[in-house]
Order: structure tokens, then C-alpha cells, then sequence
């Protein structure tokens, strides 16, 4: 399995593209502002074919470049229905700060052409890929990751966490659609039930595994506490 990210934009966003080899077809994860650079030279240098764009979320930092991304490869964009209202309109779910930011240059967002729903527990056969959605509300209602078996003896599958789980910390649950209730829910729901060797692909940050997360993540240490 090829997995090539990067961060992209003033926020730091991480993109991933991965496919099972070199000249393939690809799935394209989470891309955000200036974005949209990054993933045609992963392309050119790995010679992909980009078929579909996975958004584990509508904020802004990681839907930015969807659009584009989709349109310029024809690709299928892939969002949950709780989140795929801000695709168009991304200021519904941003702070005052971010939208005054947004208002001041004037952009205007609209959907792909192309937009597909993911929902709970749905297998997404793409590109040669077999990924799992997992909903995992609290940091937006529509967030989602997904997992992929990866071939290697000590990683048992990969998962793009987005913005639920980071390396030492948890998604923010401050911003409208937010809710800190959900997301204990789904960190004990489908974190905490994963085995250690997961390796975790968060939105923001470098990679860590659910391990490591389990041990040393003080919000997973007293989630575990508490159930």
C-alpha cells in the first residue's frame, strides 16, 4: 500500500493520497486549502489516477480544495449527509474569527459534481482499496474515519482519524455542530475498541497508533477510567 501525505495550507492540514502501488488509481483524503498542488505532484511523481476524494469532515480546513481536486480527475467526492451541507456552505460551522477571514476574500465554495454519502460501518471498495467508515460524531455530527488493512506483520490497518484523534489530544468540540458528549462516545466506541498496532493518519500532526495513543493520550487515559 502507498500512503504519501502532507500539510497543506495556513492551518497545517494533512492530505494523504493512497493507493495500492505505484501506477494505479487513488483515493485522495482531506484536501484542504493549497492543497490541490500537493496532490498533483504525488500523482505525477507515483503516476496515479485519482478516483475518489474521502472528507472525514466539513470544516473548512479539510474540504477547501475538494471541489477542484474532484473536478480536475473526475474523481467521486465522499462525505457524510450530516456534514455535506458545508461543502457549499462552510461558514456554518466556523468561528467568527475563521469566517470574518473567509467573508474578507471573498471566496465561494459549491459542491463537486459528483458527491456520494458514507455512512456507519459502510466498506468503500475504491482504487483497489477496501476502507471501513466509521461515524464518529463530536468534533462536526458528520465526521467519519476510515480504516484499511495495511500489509505489513506489525501494522494490522491504517486509519485516517481527522480531526477525532491526534497524536496526544482529541478533536475540539467548540466550534458549532460540536458536541463533547458525542465525541467521548465515539473515542470509546471506535478508538478504544481497535487494537494497538492501528496505526492512526490524524488531520493535523504527526502519525502515531492506537497504542501508543492508549497509553499515553491523557483524554483516552480517562475515558478508560470513567467506562
Amino acid at each position: 500500500m502507498l500512503i504519501a501525505g502532507f500539510p497543506a495550507g495556513p492551518w497545517g492540514t494533512n492530505c494523504y493520497v493512497a493507493a495500492t502501488g505505484p501506477g494505479s488509481e487513488c483515493v485522495v483524503v482531506d484536501p484542504g486549502k493549497d492543497a490541490a498542488d500537493g496532490v498533483a505532484q504525488v500523482v505525477r511523481e507515483h503516476r496515479l489516477k485519482p478516483v475518489a476524494v474521502l472528507v472525514t469532515h466539513g470544516h473548512v480546513d479539510h474540504m477547501w480544495s475538494v471541489a477542484p481536486v474532484a473536478g480536475t480527475y473526475d474523481a467521486t467526492a465522499w462525505i457524510h449527509p450530516q456534514d455535506r451541507r458545508l461543502l457549499s456552505d462552510p461558514t456554518a460551522a466556523m468561528s467568527p474569527d475563521t469566517v470574518q477571514m473567509l467573508l474578507g476574500g471573498g471566496y465561494e465554495f459549491a459542491e463537486p459534481d459528483d458527491v456520494r454519502e458514507l455512512s456507519d460501518g459502510q466498506v468503500l471498495e475504491l482504487a483497489g482499496l477496501r476502507l471501513t467508515v466509521d461515524h464518529t460524531p463530536g468534533h462536526t455530527r458528520g465526521s467519519v474515519t476510515f480504516r484499511s488493512p495495511y500489509d505489513q506483520q506489525d501494522v494490522s490497518q491504517v486509519m485516517f482519524s481527522g480531526d477525532l484523534l491526534f497524536a496526544g489530544s482529541i478533536g475540539r468540540t467548540d466550534l458549532p455542530g460540536g458536541d463533547h458528549a458525542a465525541m467521548l462516545r465515539s473515542l470509546a466506541d471506535k478508538v478504544l475498541t481497535l487494537p494497538d498496532d492501528v496505526v492512526v493518519l490524524p488531520g493535523h500532526g504527526e502519525q502515531t497508533s492506537i497504542g501508543r495513543e492508549r497509553a499515553t493520550n491523557p483524554f483516552l487515559q480517562d475515558l478508560g477510567q470513567d467506562l
